[in-house]
């Protein structure tokens, strides 16, 4: 191309890739005159005119009004404020094609009606704040009147997910539900009973306390390290199984109180009945939050997620070894 050149509106539609009309257009408006005319009044285009309605052309592609392309040709705003601003929004058009693509793919998957449809849209839809009314809203009501100590309520008000800047579709999927669900008044009243009947003992807020439930997560972490021990074929009555079943045997007893001799004997020969009852506490525990916990461990996955623990058997052997 000919710097010096002057091209005819033809050519430079062409060359541009805009139409005829629409470089007439940014002429009219005065984003891009023409360079000059022919004697009969054609216009006529140089390289420069042509390099900036190619400039106009990606802004306009990007989104940018026409007001905005003459700011920025006109120098009253930059190209990077622009470009700043125009990526808030598409990043916003963005989430809202992603929520409706997790709306769209769960009716599809489902068969779900209008209304459910419409509750779905409305529960994706929801703001941050929204969201946090919302599971603000459920653990409030879970624990009104609880009688466990405060800072364990706290806890409990801590299990929530949080749906990322960018969610991926089964996040939102996952959203959609878990929503829906805090949302049931059934569901609502089976979580409370479960969390009222398990902490109506007058201990309850001892055994709830941050020094207890400290104590909890220490032992906790040394059921992790058996169960990292037991997957590496380390035998429960090594050395280092026994160093482990030690401290499960310590930790165990600083939480019941019992002498460790008791707690041997009571692994050795479980009592039926608190062995009966400590397995239908779990049950219950699974059967009421597993799916709010599945849908939570979805929306936020843990990395590096380890298994359930170390078997009963292992622990038990590593224990009776010390």
């Amino acid at each position: 191309m000919n710097d010096d050149q002057l091209y005819p509106i033809g050519d430079v539609a062409r060359r541009t890739g805009m139409s005829v009309s629409a470089i007439r257009f940014y002429a009219d408006e005065g984003v891009v005159p023409p360079t000059g005319h022919t004697d009969g009044g054609y216009r006529l285009y140089d390289v420069e005119a042509i390099a900036r309605l190619e400039f106009v052309r990606t802004l306009r592609d990007l989104g940018a009004s026409v007001e905005d392309v003459r700011r920025v040709l006109a120098d009253e705003t930059s190209l990077h404020d622009l470009a700043s601003a125009h990526l808030v929004i598409v990043e916003q058009q963005l989430r809202q094609l992603k929520a409706r693509r997790a709306v769209l793919r769960t009716v599809v998957s489902q068969g779900s009606t209008a209304r459910q449809t419409a509750l779905m849209h409305e529960l994706v839809s929801l703001s941050d704040e929204d969201r946090e009314l919302l599971l603000d809203g459920f653990w409030h009501e879970i624990t009104d009147g609880l009688a466990v100590h405060p800072a364990f309520t706290e806890h409990l008000h801590r299990l929530r997910p949080v749906l990322p800047e960018e969610p991926e579709t089964e996040q939102l999927q996952a959203w959609i539900e878990l929503a829906d669900l805090v949302r049931d008044a059934d569901f609502r009243a089976e979580v409370r009973r479960f969390f009222h009947t398990s902490f109506a003992a007058p201990e309850a807020a001892r055994v709830t306390s941050p020094e207890v439930m400290a104590r909890v997560e220490e032992h906790r972490l040394v059921e992790v390290e058996a169960w990292e021990a037991e997957r590496s074929g380390v035998e429960p009555g090594s050395p280092r199984g026994r160093e482990i079943g030690g401290r499960l045997l310590a930790s165990l007893a600083g939480l019941t109180g019992s002498a460790p001799a008791e707690l041997k004997r009571s692994v050795r020969e479980p009592d039926p009945v608190v062995d009966h009852h400590a397995k239908k506490a779990v049950a219950e525990f699974e059967g009421v939050l597993e799916r709010y916990v599945s849908l939570m461990a979805t929306i936020n996955p843990v990395a590096d997620e380890i298994g359930t623990g170390a078997s009963e058997a292992w622990i038990a052997e590593a224990i009776q070894a010390v």
